[in-house]
C-alpha cells in the first residue's frame, strides 16, 4: 500500500512539471526502475559495499552459523558475504528467499560475541523470510527518484502555464513526503525482523545486547557505502546517523525494550545451543 503511495507521489510530481504526459512518463519510469531493481538490487548493493563472498572454506564458522540459522528459519541457504568495514553493521539483500544474500561487516564480527553475531544474522534472515529485501530496495529506488525529479524541477521548472508557487511547493514537499512514507515502511519492518530474529535464534537477549553494543559505534563510524549513497542506510540493522524524527529506523532503545520483554517468554524454555559454538549454552 505504501509502495503504491510512493508511486502515486512520483506520478504527481511528473504531472506537476509535465501535465498528463509527465505523469505517464513518471509511471513508466517508476515501473522500469522497479523491474530493474527487482532483478539487480542484490548486485548493486553488494558492489556498493565491495562485499566479499565467503564459503565453508574461507569463513567456516560464520558460513556454518548462517547455514544453521537458515535451516532453522525454513529458508534456502543464502549467499554469505563479509564487508571489510570497521563500522559494525549487517544487511540482507536479494529479490526473494531463493536469491537472497546476507552480509556482516568485519567491525560487527570483531565487536560482538558469537551469540550476538548469531542473533544479528537471524535478524537479517528475518528480513529475508518476510521478503523485506525486495520491498525496501524498491522503496529506496523510488524515493531517490522522487528527490531527483524534484531537484530537476527546481532548476528547470515546469510548464509555463503552471503556478510557479505550486511548483516550488511540490519541489520542496515531494522529497519530504517520500521520506515519511519510506520511514513508515522501514520502521515497521525493523520491528518485525527483530521479532523474527529472536524467534529464529531463540535468543532475544543476545539481539538486544548486540543492538546496544553497535548502535553508537555505527553512528560514530558510518559505513563508506552510506557516505557514498545515504539511501543504503535503511538496509542496515542499526541506523548510521544520530536518532532523529526522520530516521528510517525505530528508536534503538525501544527495540531493545521489546526484545527484553520477549526474553521473558524464552526464560522457561529449554536452552538452545549457539550456532557458532555447539558446546556453549544460549541461556545465561
Amino acid at each position: 500500500m505504501l509502495l503504491a503511495v510512493l508511486t502515486a507521489l512520483f506520478m504527481a510530481l511528473g504531472m506537476m512539471f509535465g501535465g498528463r504526459g509527465g505523469a505517464m512518463i513518471a509511471l513508466l519510469i517508476a515501473a522500469g526502475m522497479n523491474l530493474f531493481t527487482y532483478w539487480n538490487a542484490d548486485k548493486i548493493v553488494l558492489k556498493l559495499h565491495n562485499a566479499r563472498q565467503v564459503d565453508e572454506r574461507s569463513a567456516p564458522e560464520f558460513h556454518a552459523m548462517v547455514a544453521r540459522l537458515a535451516e532453522r528459519a525454513g529458508l534456502p541457504m543464502p549467499k554469505v558475504y563479509i564487508v571489510k568495514d570497521p563500522s559494525p553493521n549487517a544487511f540482507a539483500t536479494g529479490r526473494n528467499p531463493a536469491n537472497a544474500a546476507v552480509a556482516a561487516t568485519t567491525g560487527l564480527m570483531e565487536r560482538l560475541t558469537p551469540e550476538e553475531v548469531e542473533a544479528v544474522m537471524a535478524h537479517e534472515l528475518g528480513h529475508v523470510r518476510n521478503r523485506d529485501t525486495m520491498v525496501m530496495t524498491m522503496v529506496a529506488t523510488i524515493a531517490g527518484a522522487i528527490s531527483m525529479i524534484a531537484n530537476f524541477g527546481l532548476f528547470f521548472g515546469g510548464s509555463e502555464n503552471r503556478n510557479p508557487i505550486a511548483a516550488i511547493a511540490a519541489v520542496l514537499m515531494a522529497p519530504f513526503a517520500a521520506m515519511i512514507v519510506q520511514m513508515a515502511i522501514s520502521r515497521a519492518r525493523e520491528f518485525d525482523a527483530d521479532k523474527a530474529g529472536a524467534e529464529i535464534s531463540g535468543n532475544p537477549d543476545a539481539l538486544a545486547t548486540a543492538l546496544a553494543k553497535i548502535a553508537l559505534p555505527a553512528q560514530q563510524m558510518p559505513s563508506e557505502a552510506v557516505i557514498r549513497n545515504p539511501a543504503a542506510a535503511q538496509l542496515y540493522i542499526v541506523p548510521t546517523s544520530v536518532r532523529s524524527l526522520f530516521s528510517t529506523h525505530p528508536d534503538t532503545g525501544e527495540r531493545i525494550a521489546r526484545l527484553q520483554a520477549m526474553a521473558g517468554s524464552y526464560a522457561q524454555a529449554p536452552a538452545r545451543r549457539s550456532a557458532l559454538d555447539p558446546h556453549r549454552r544460549a541461556d545465561r
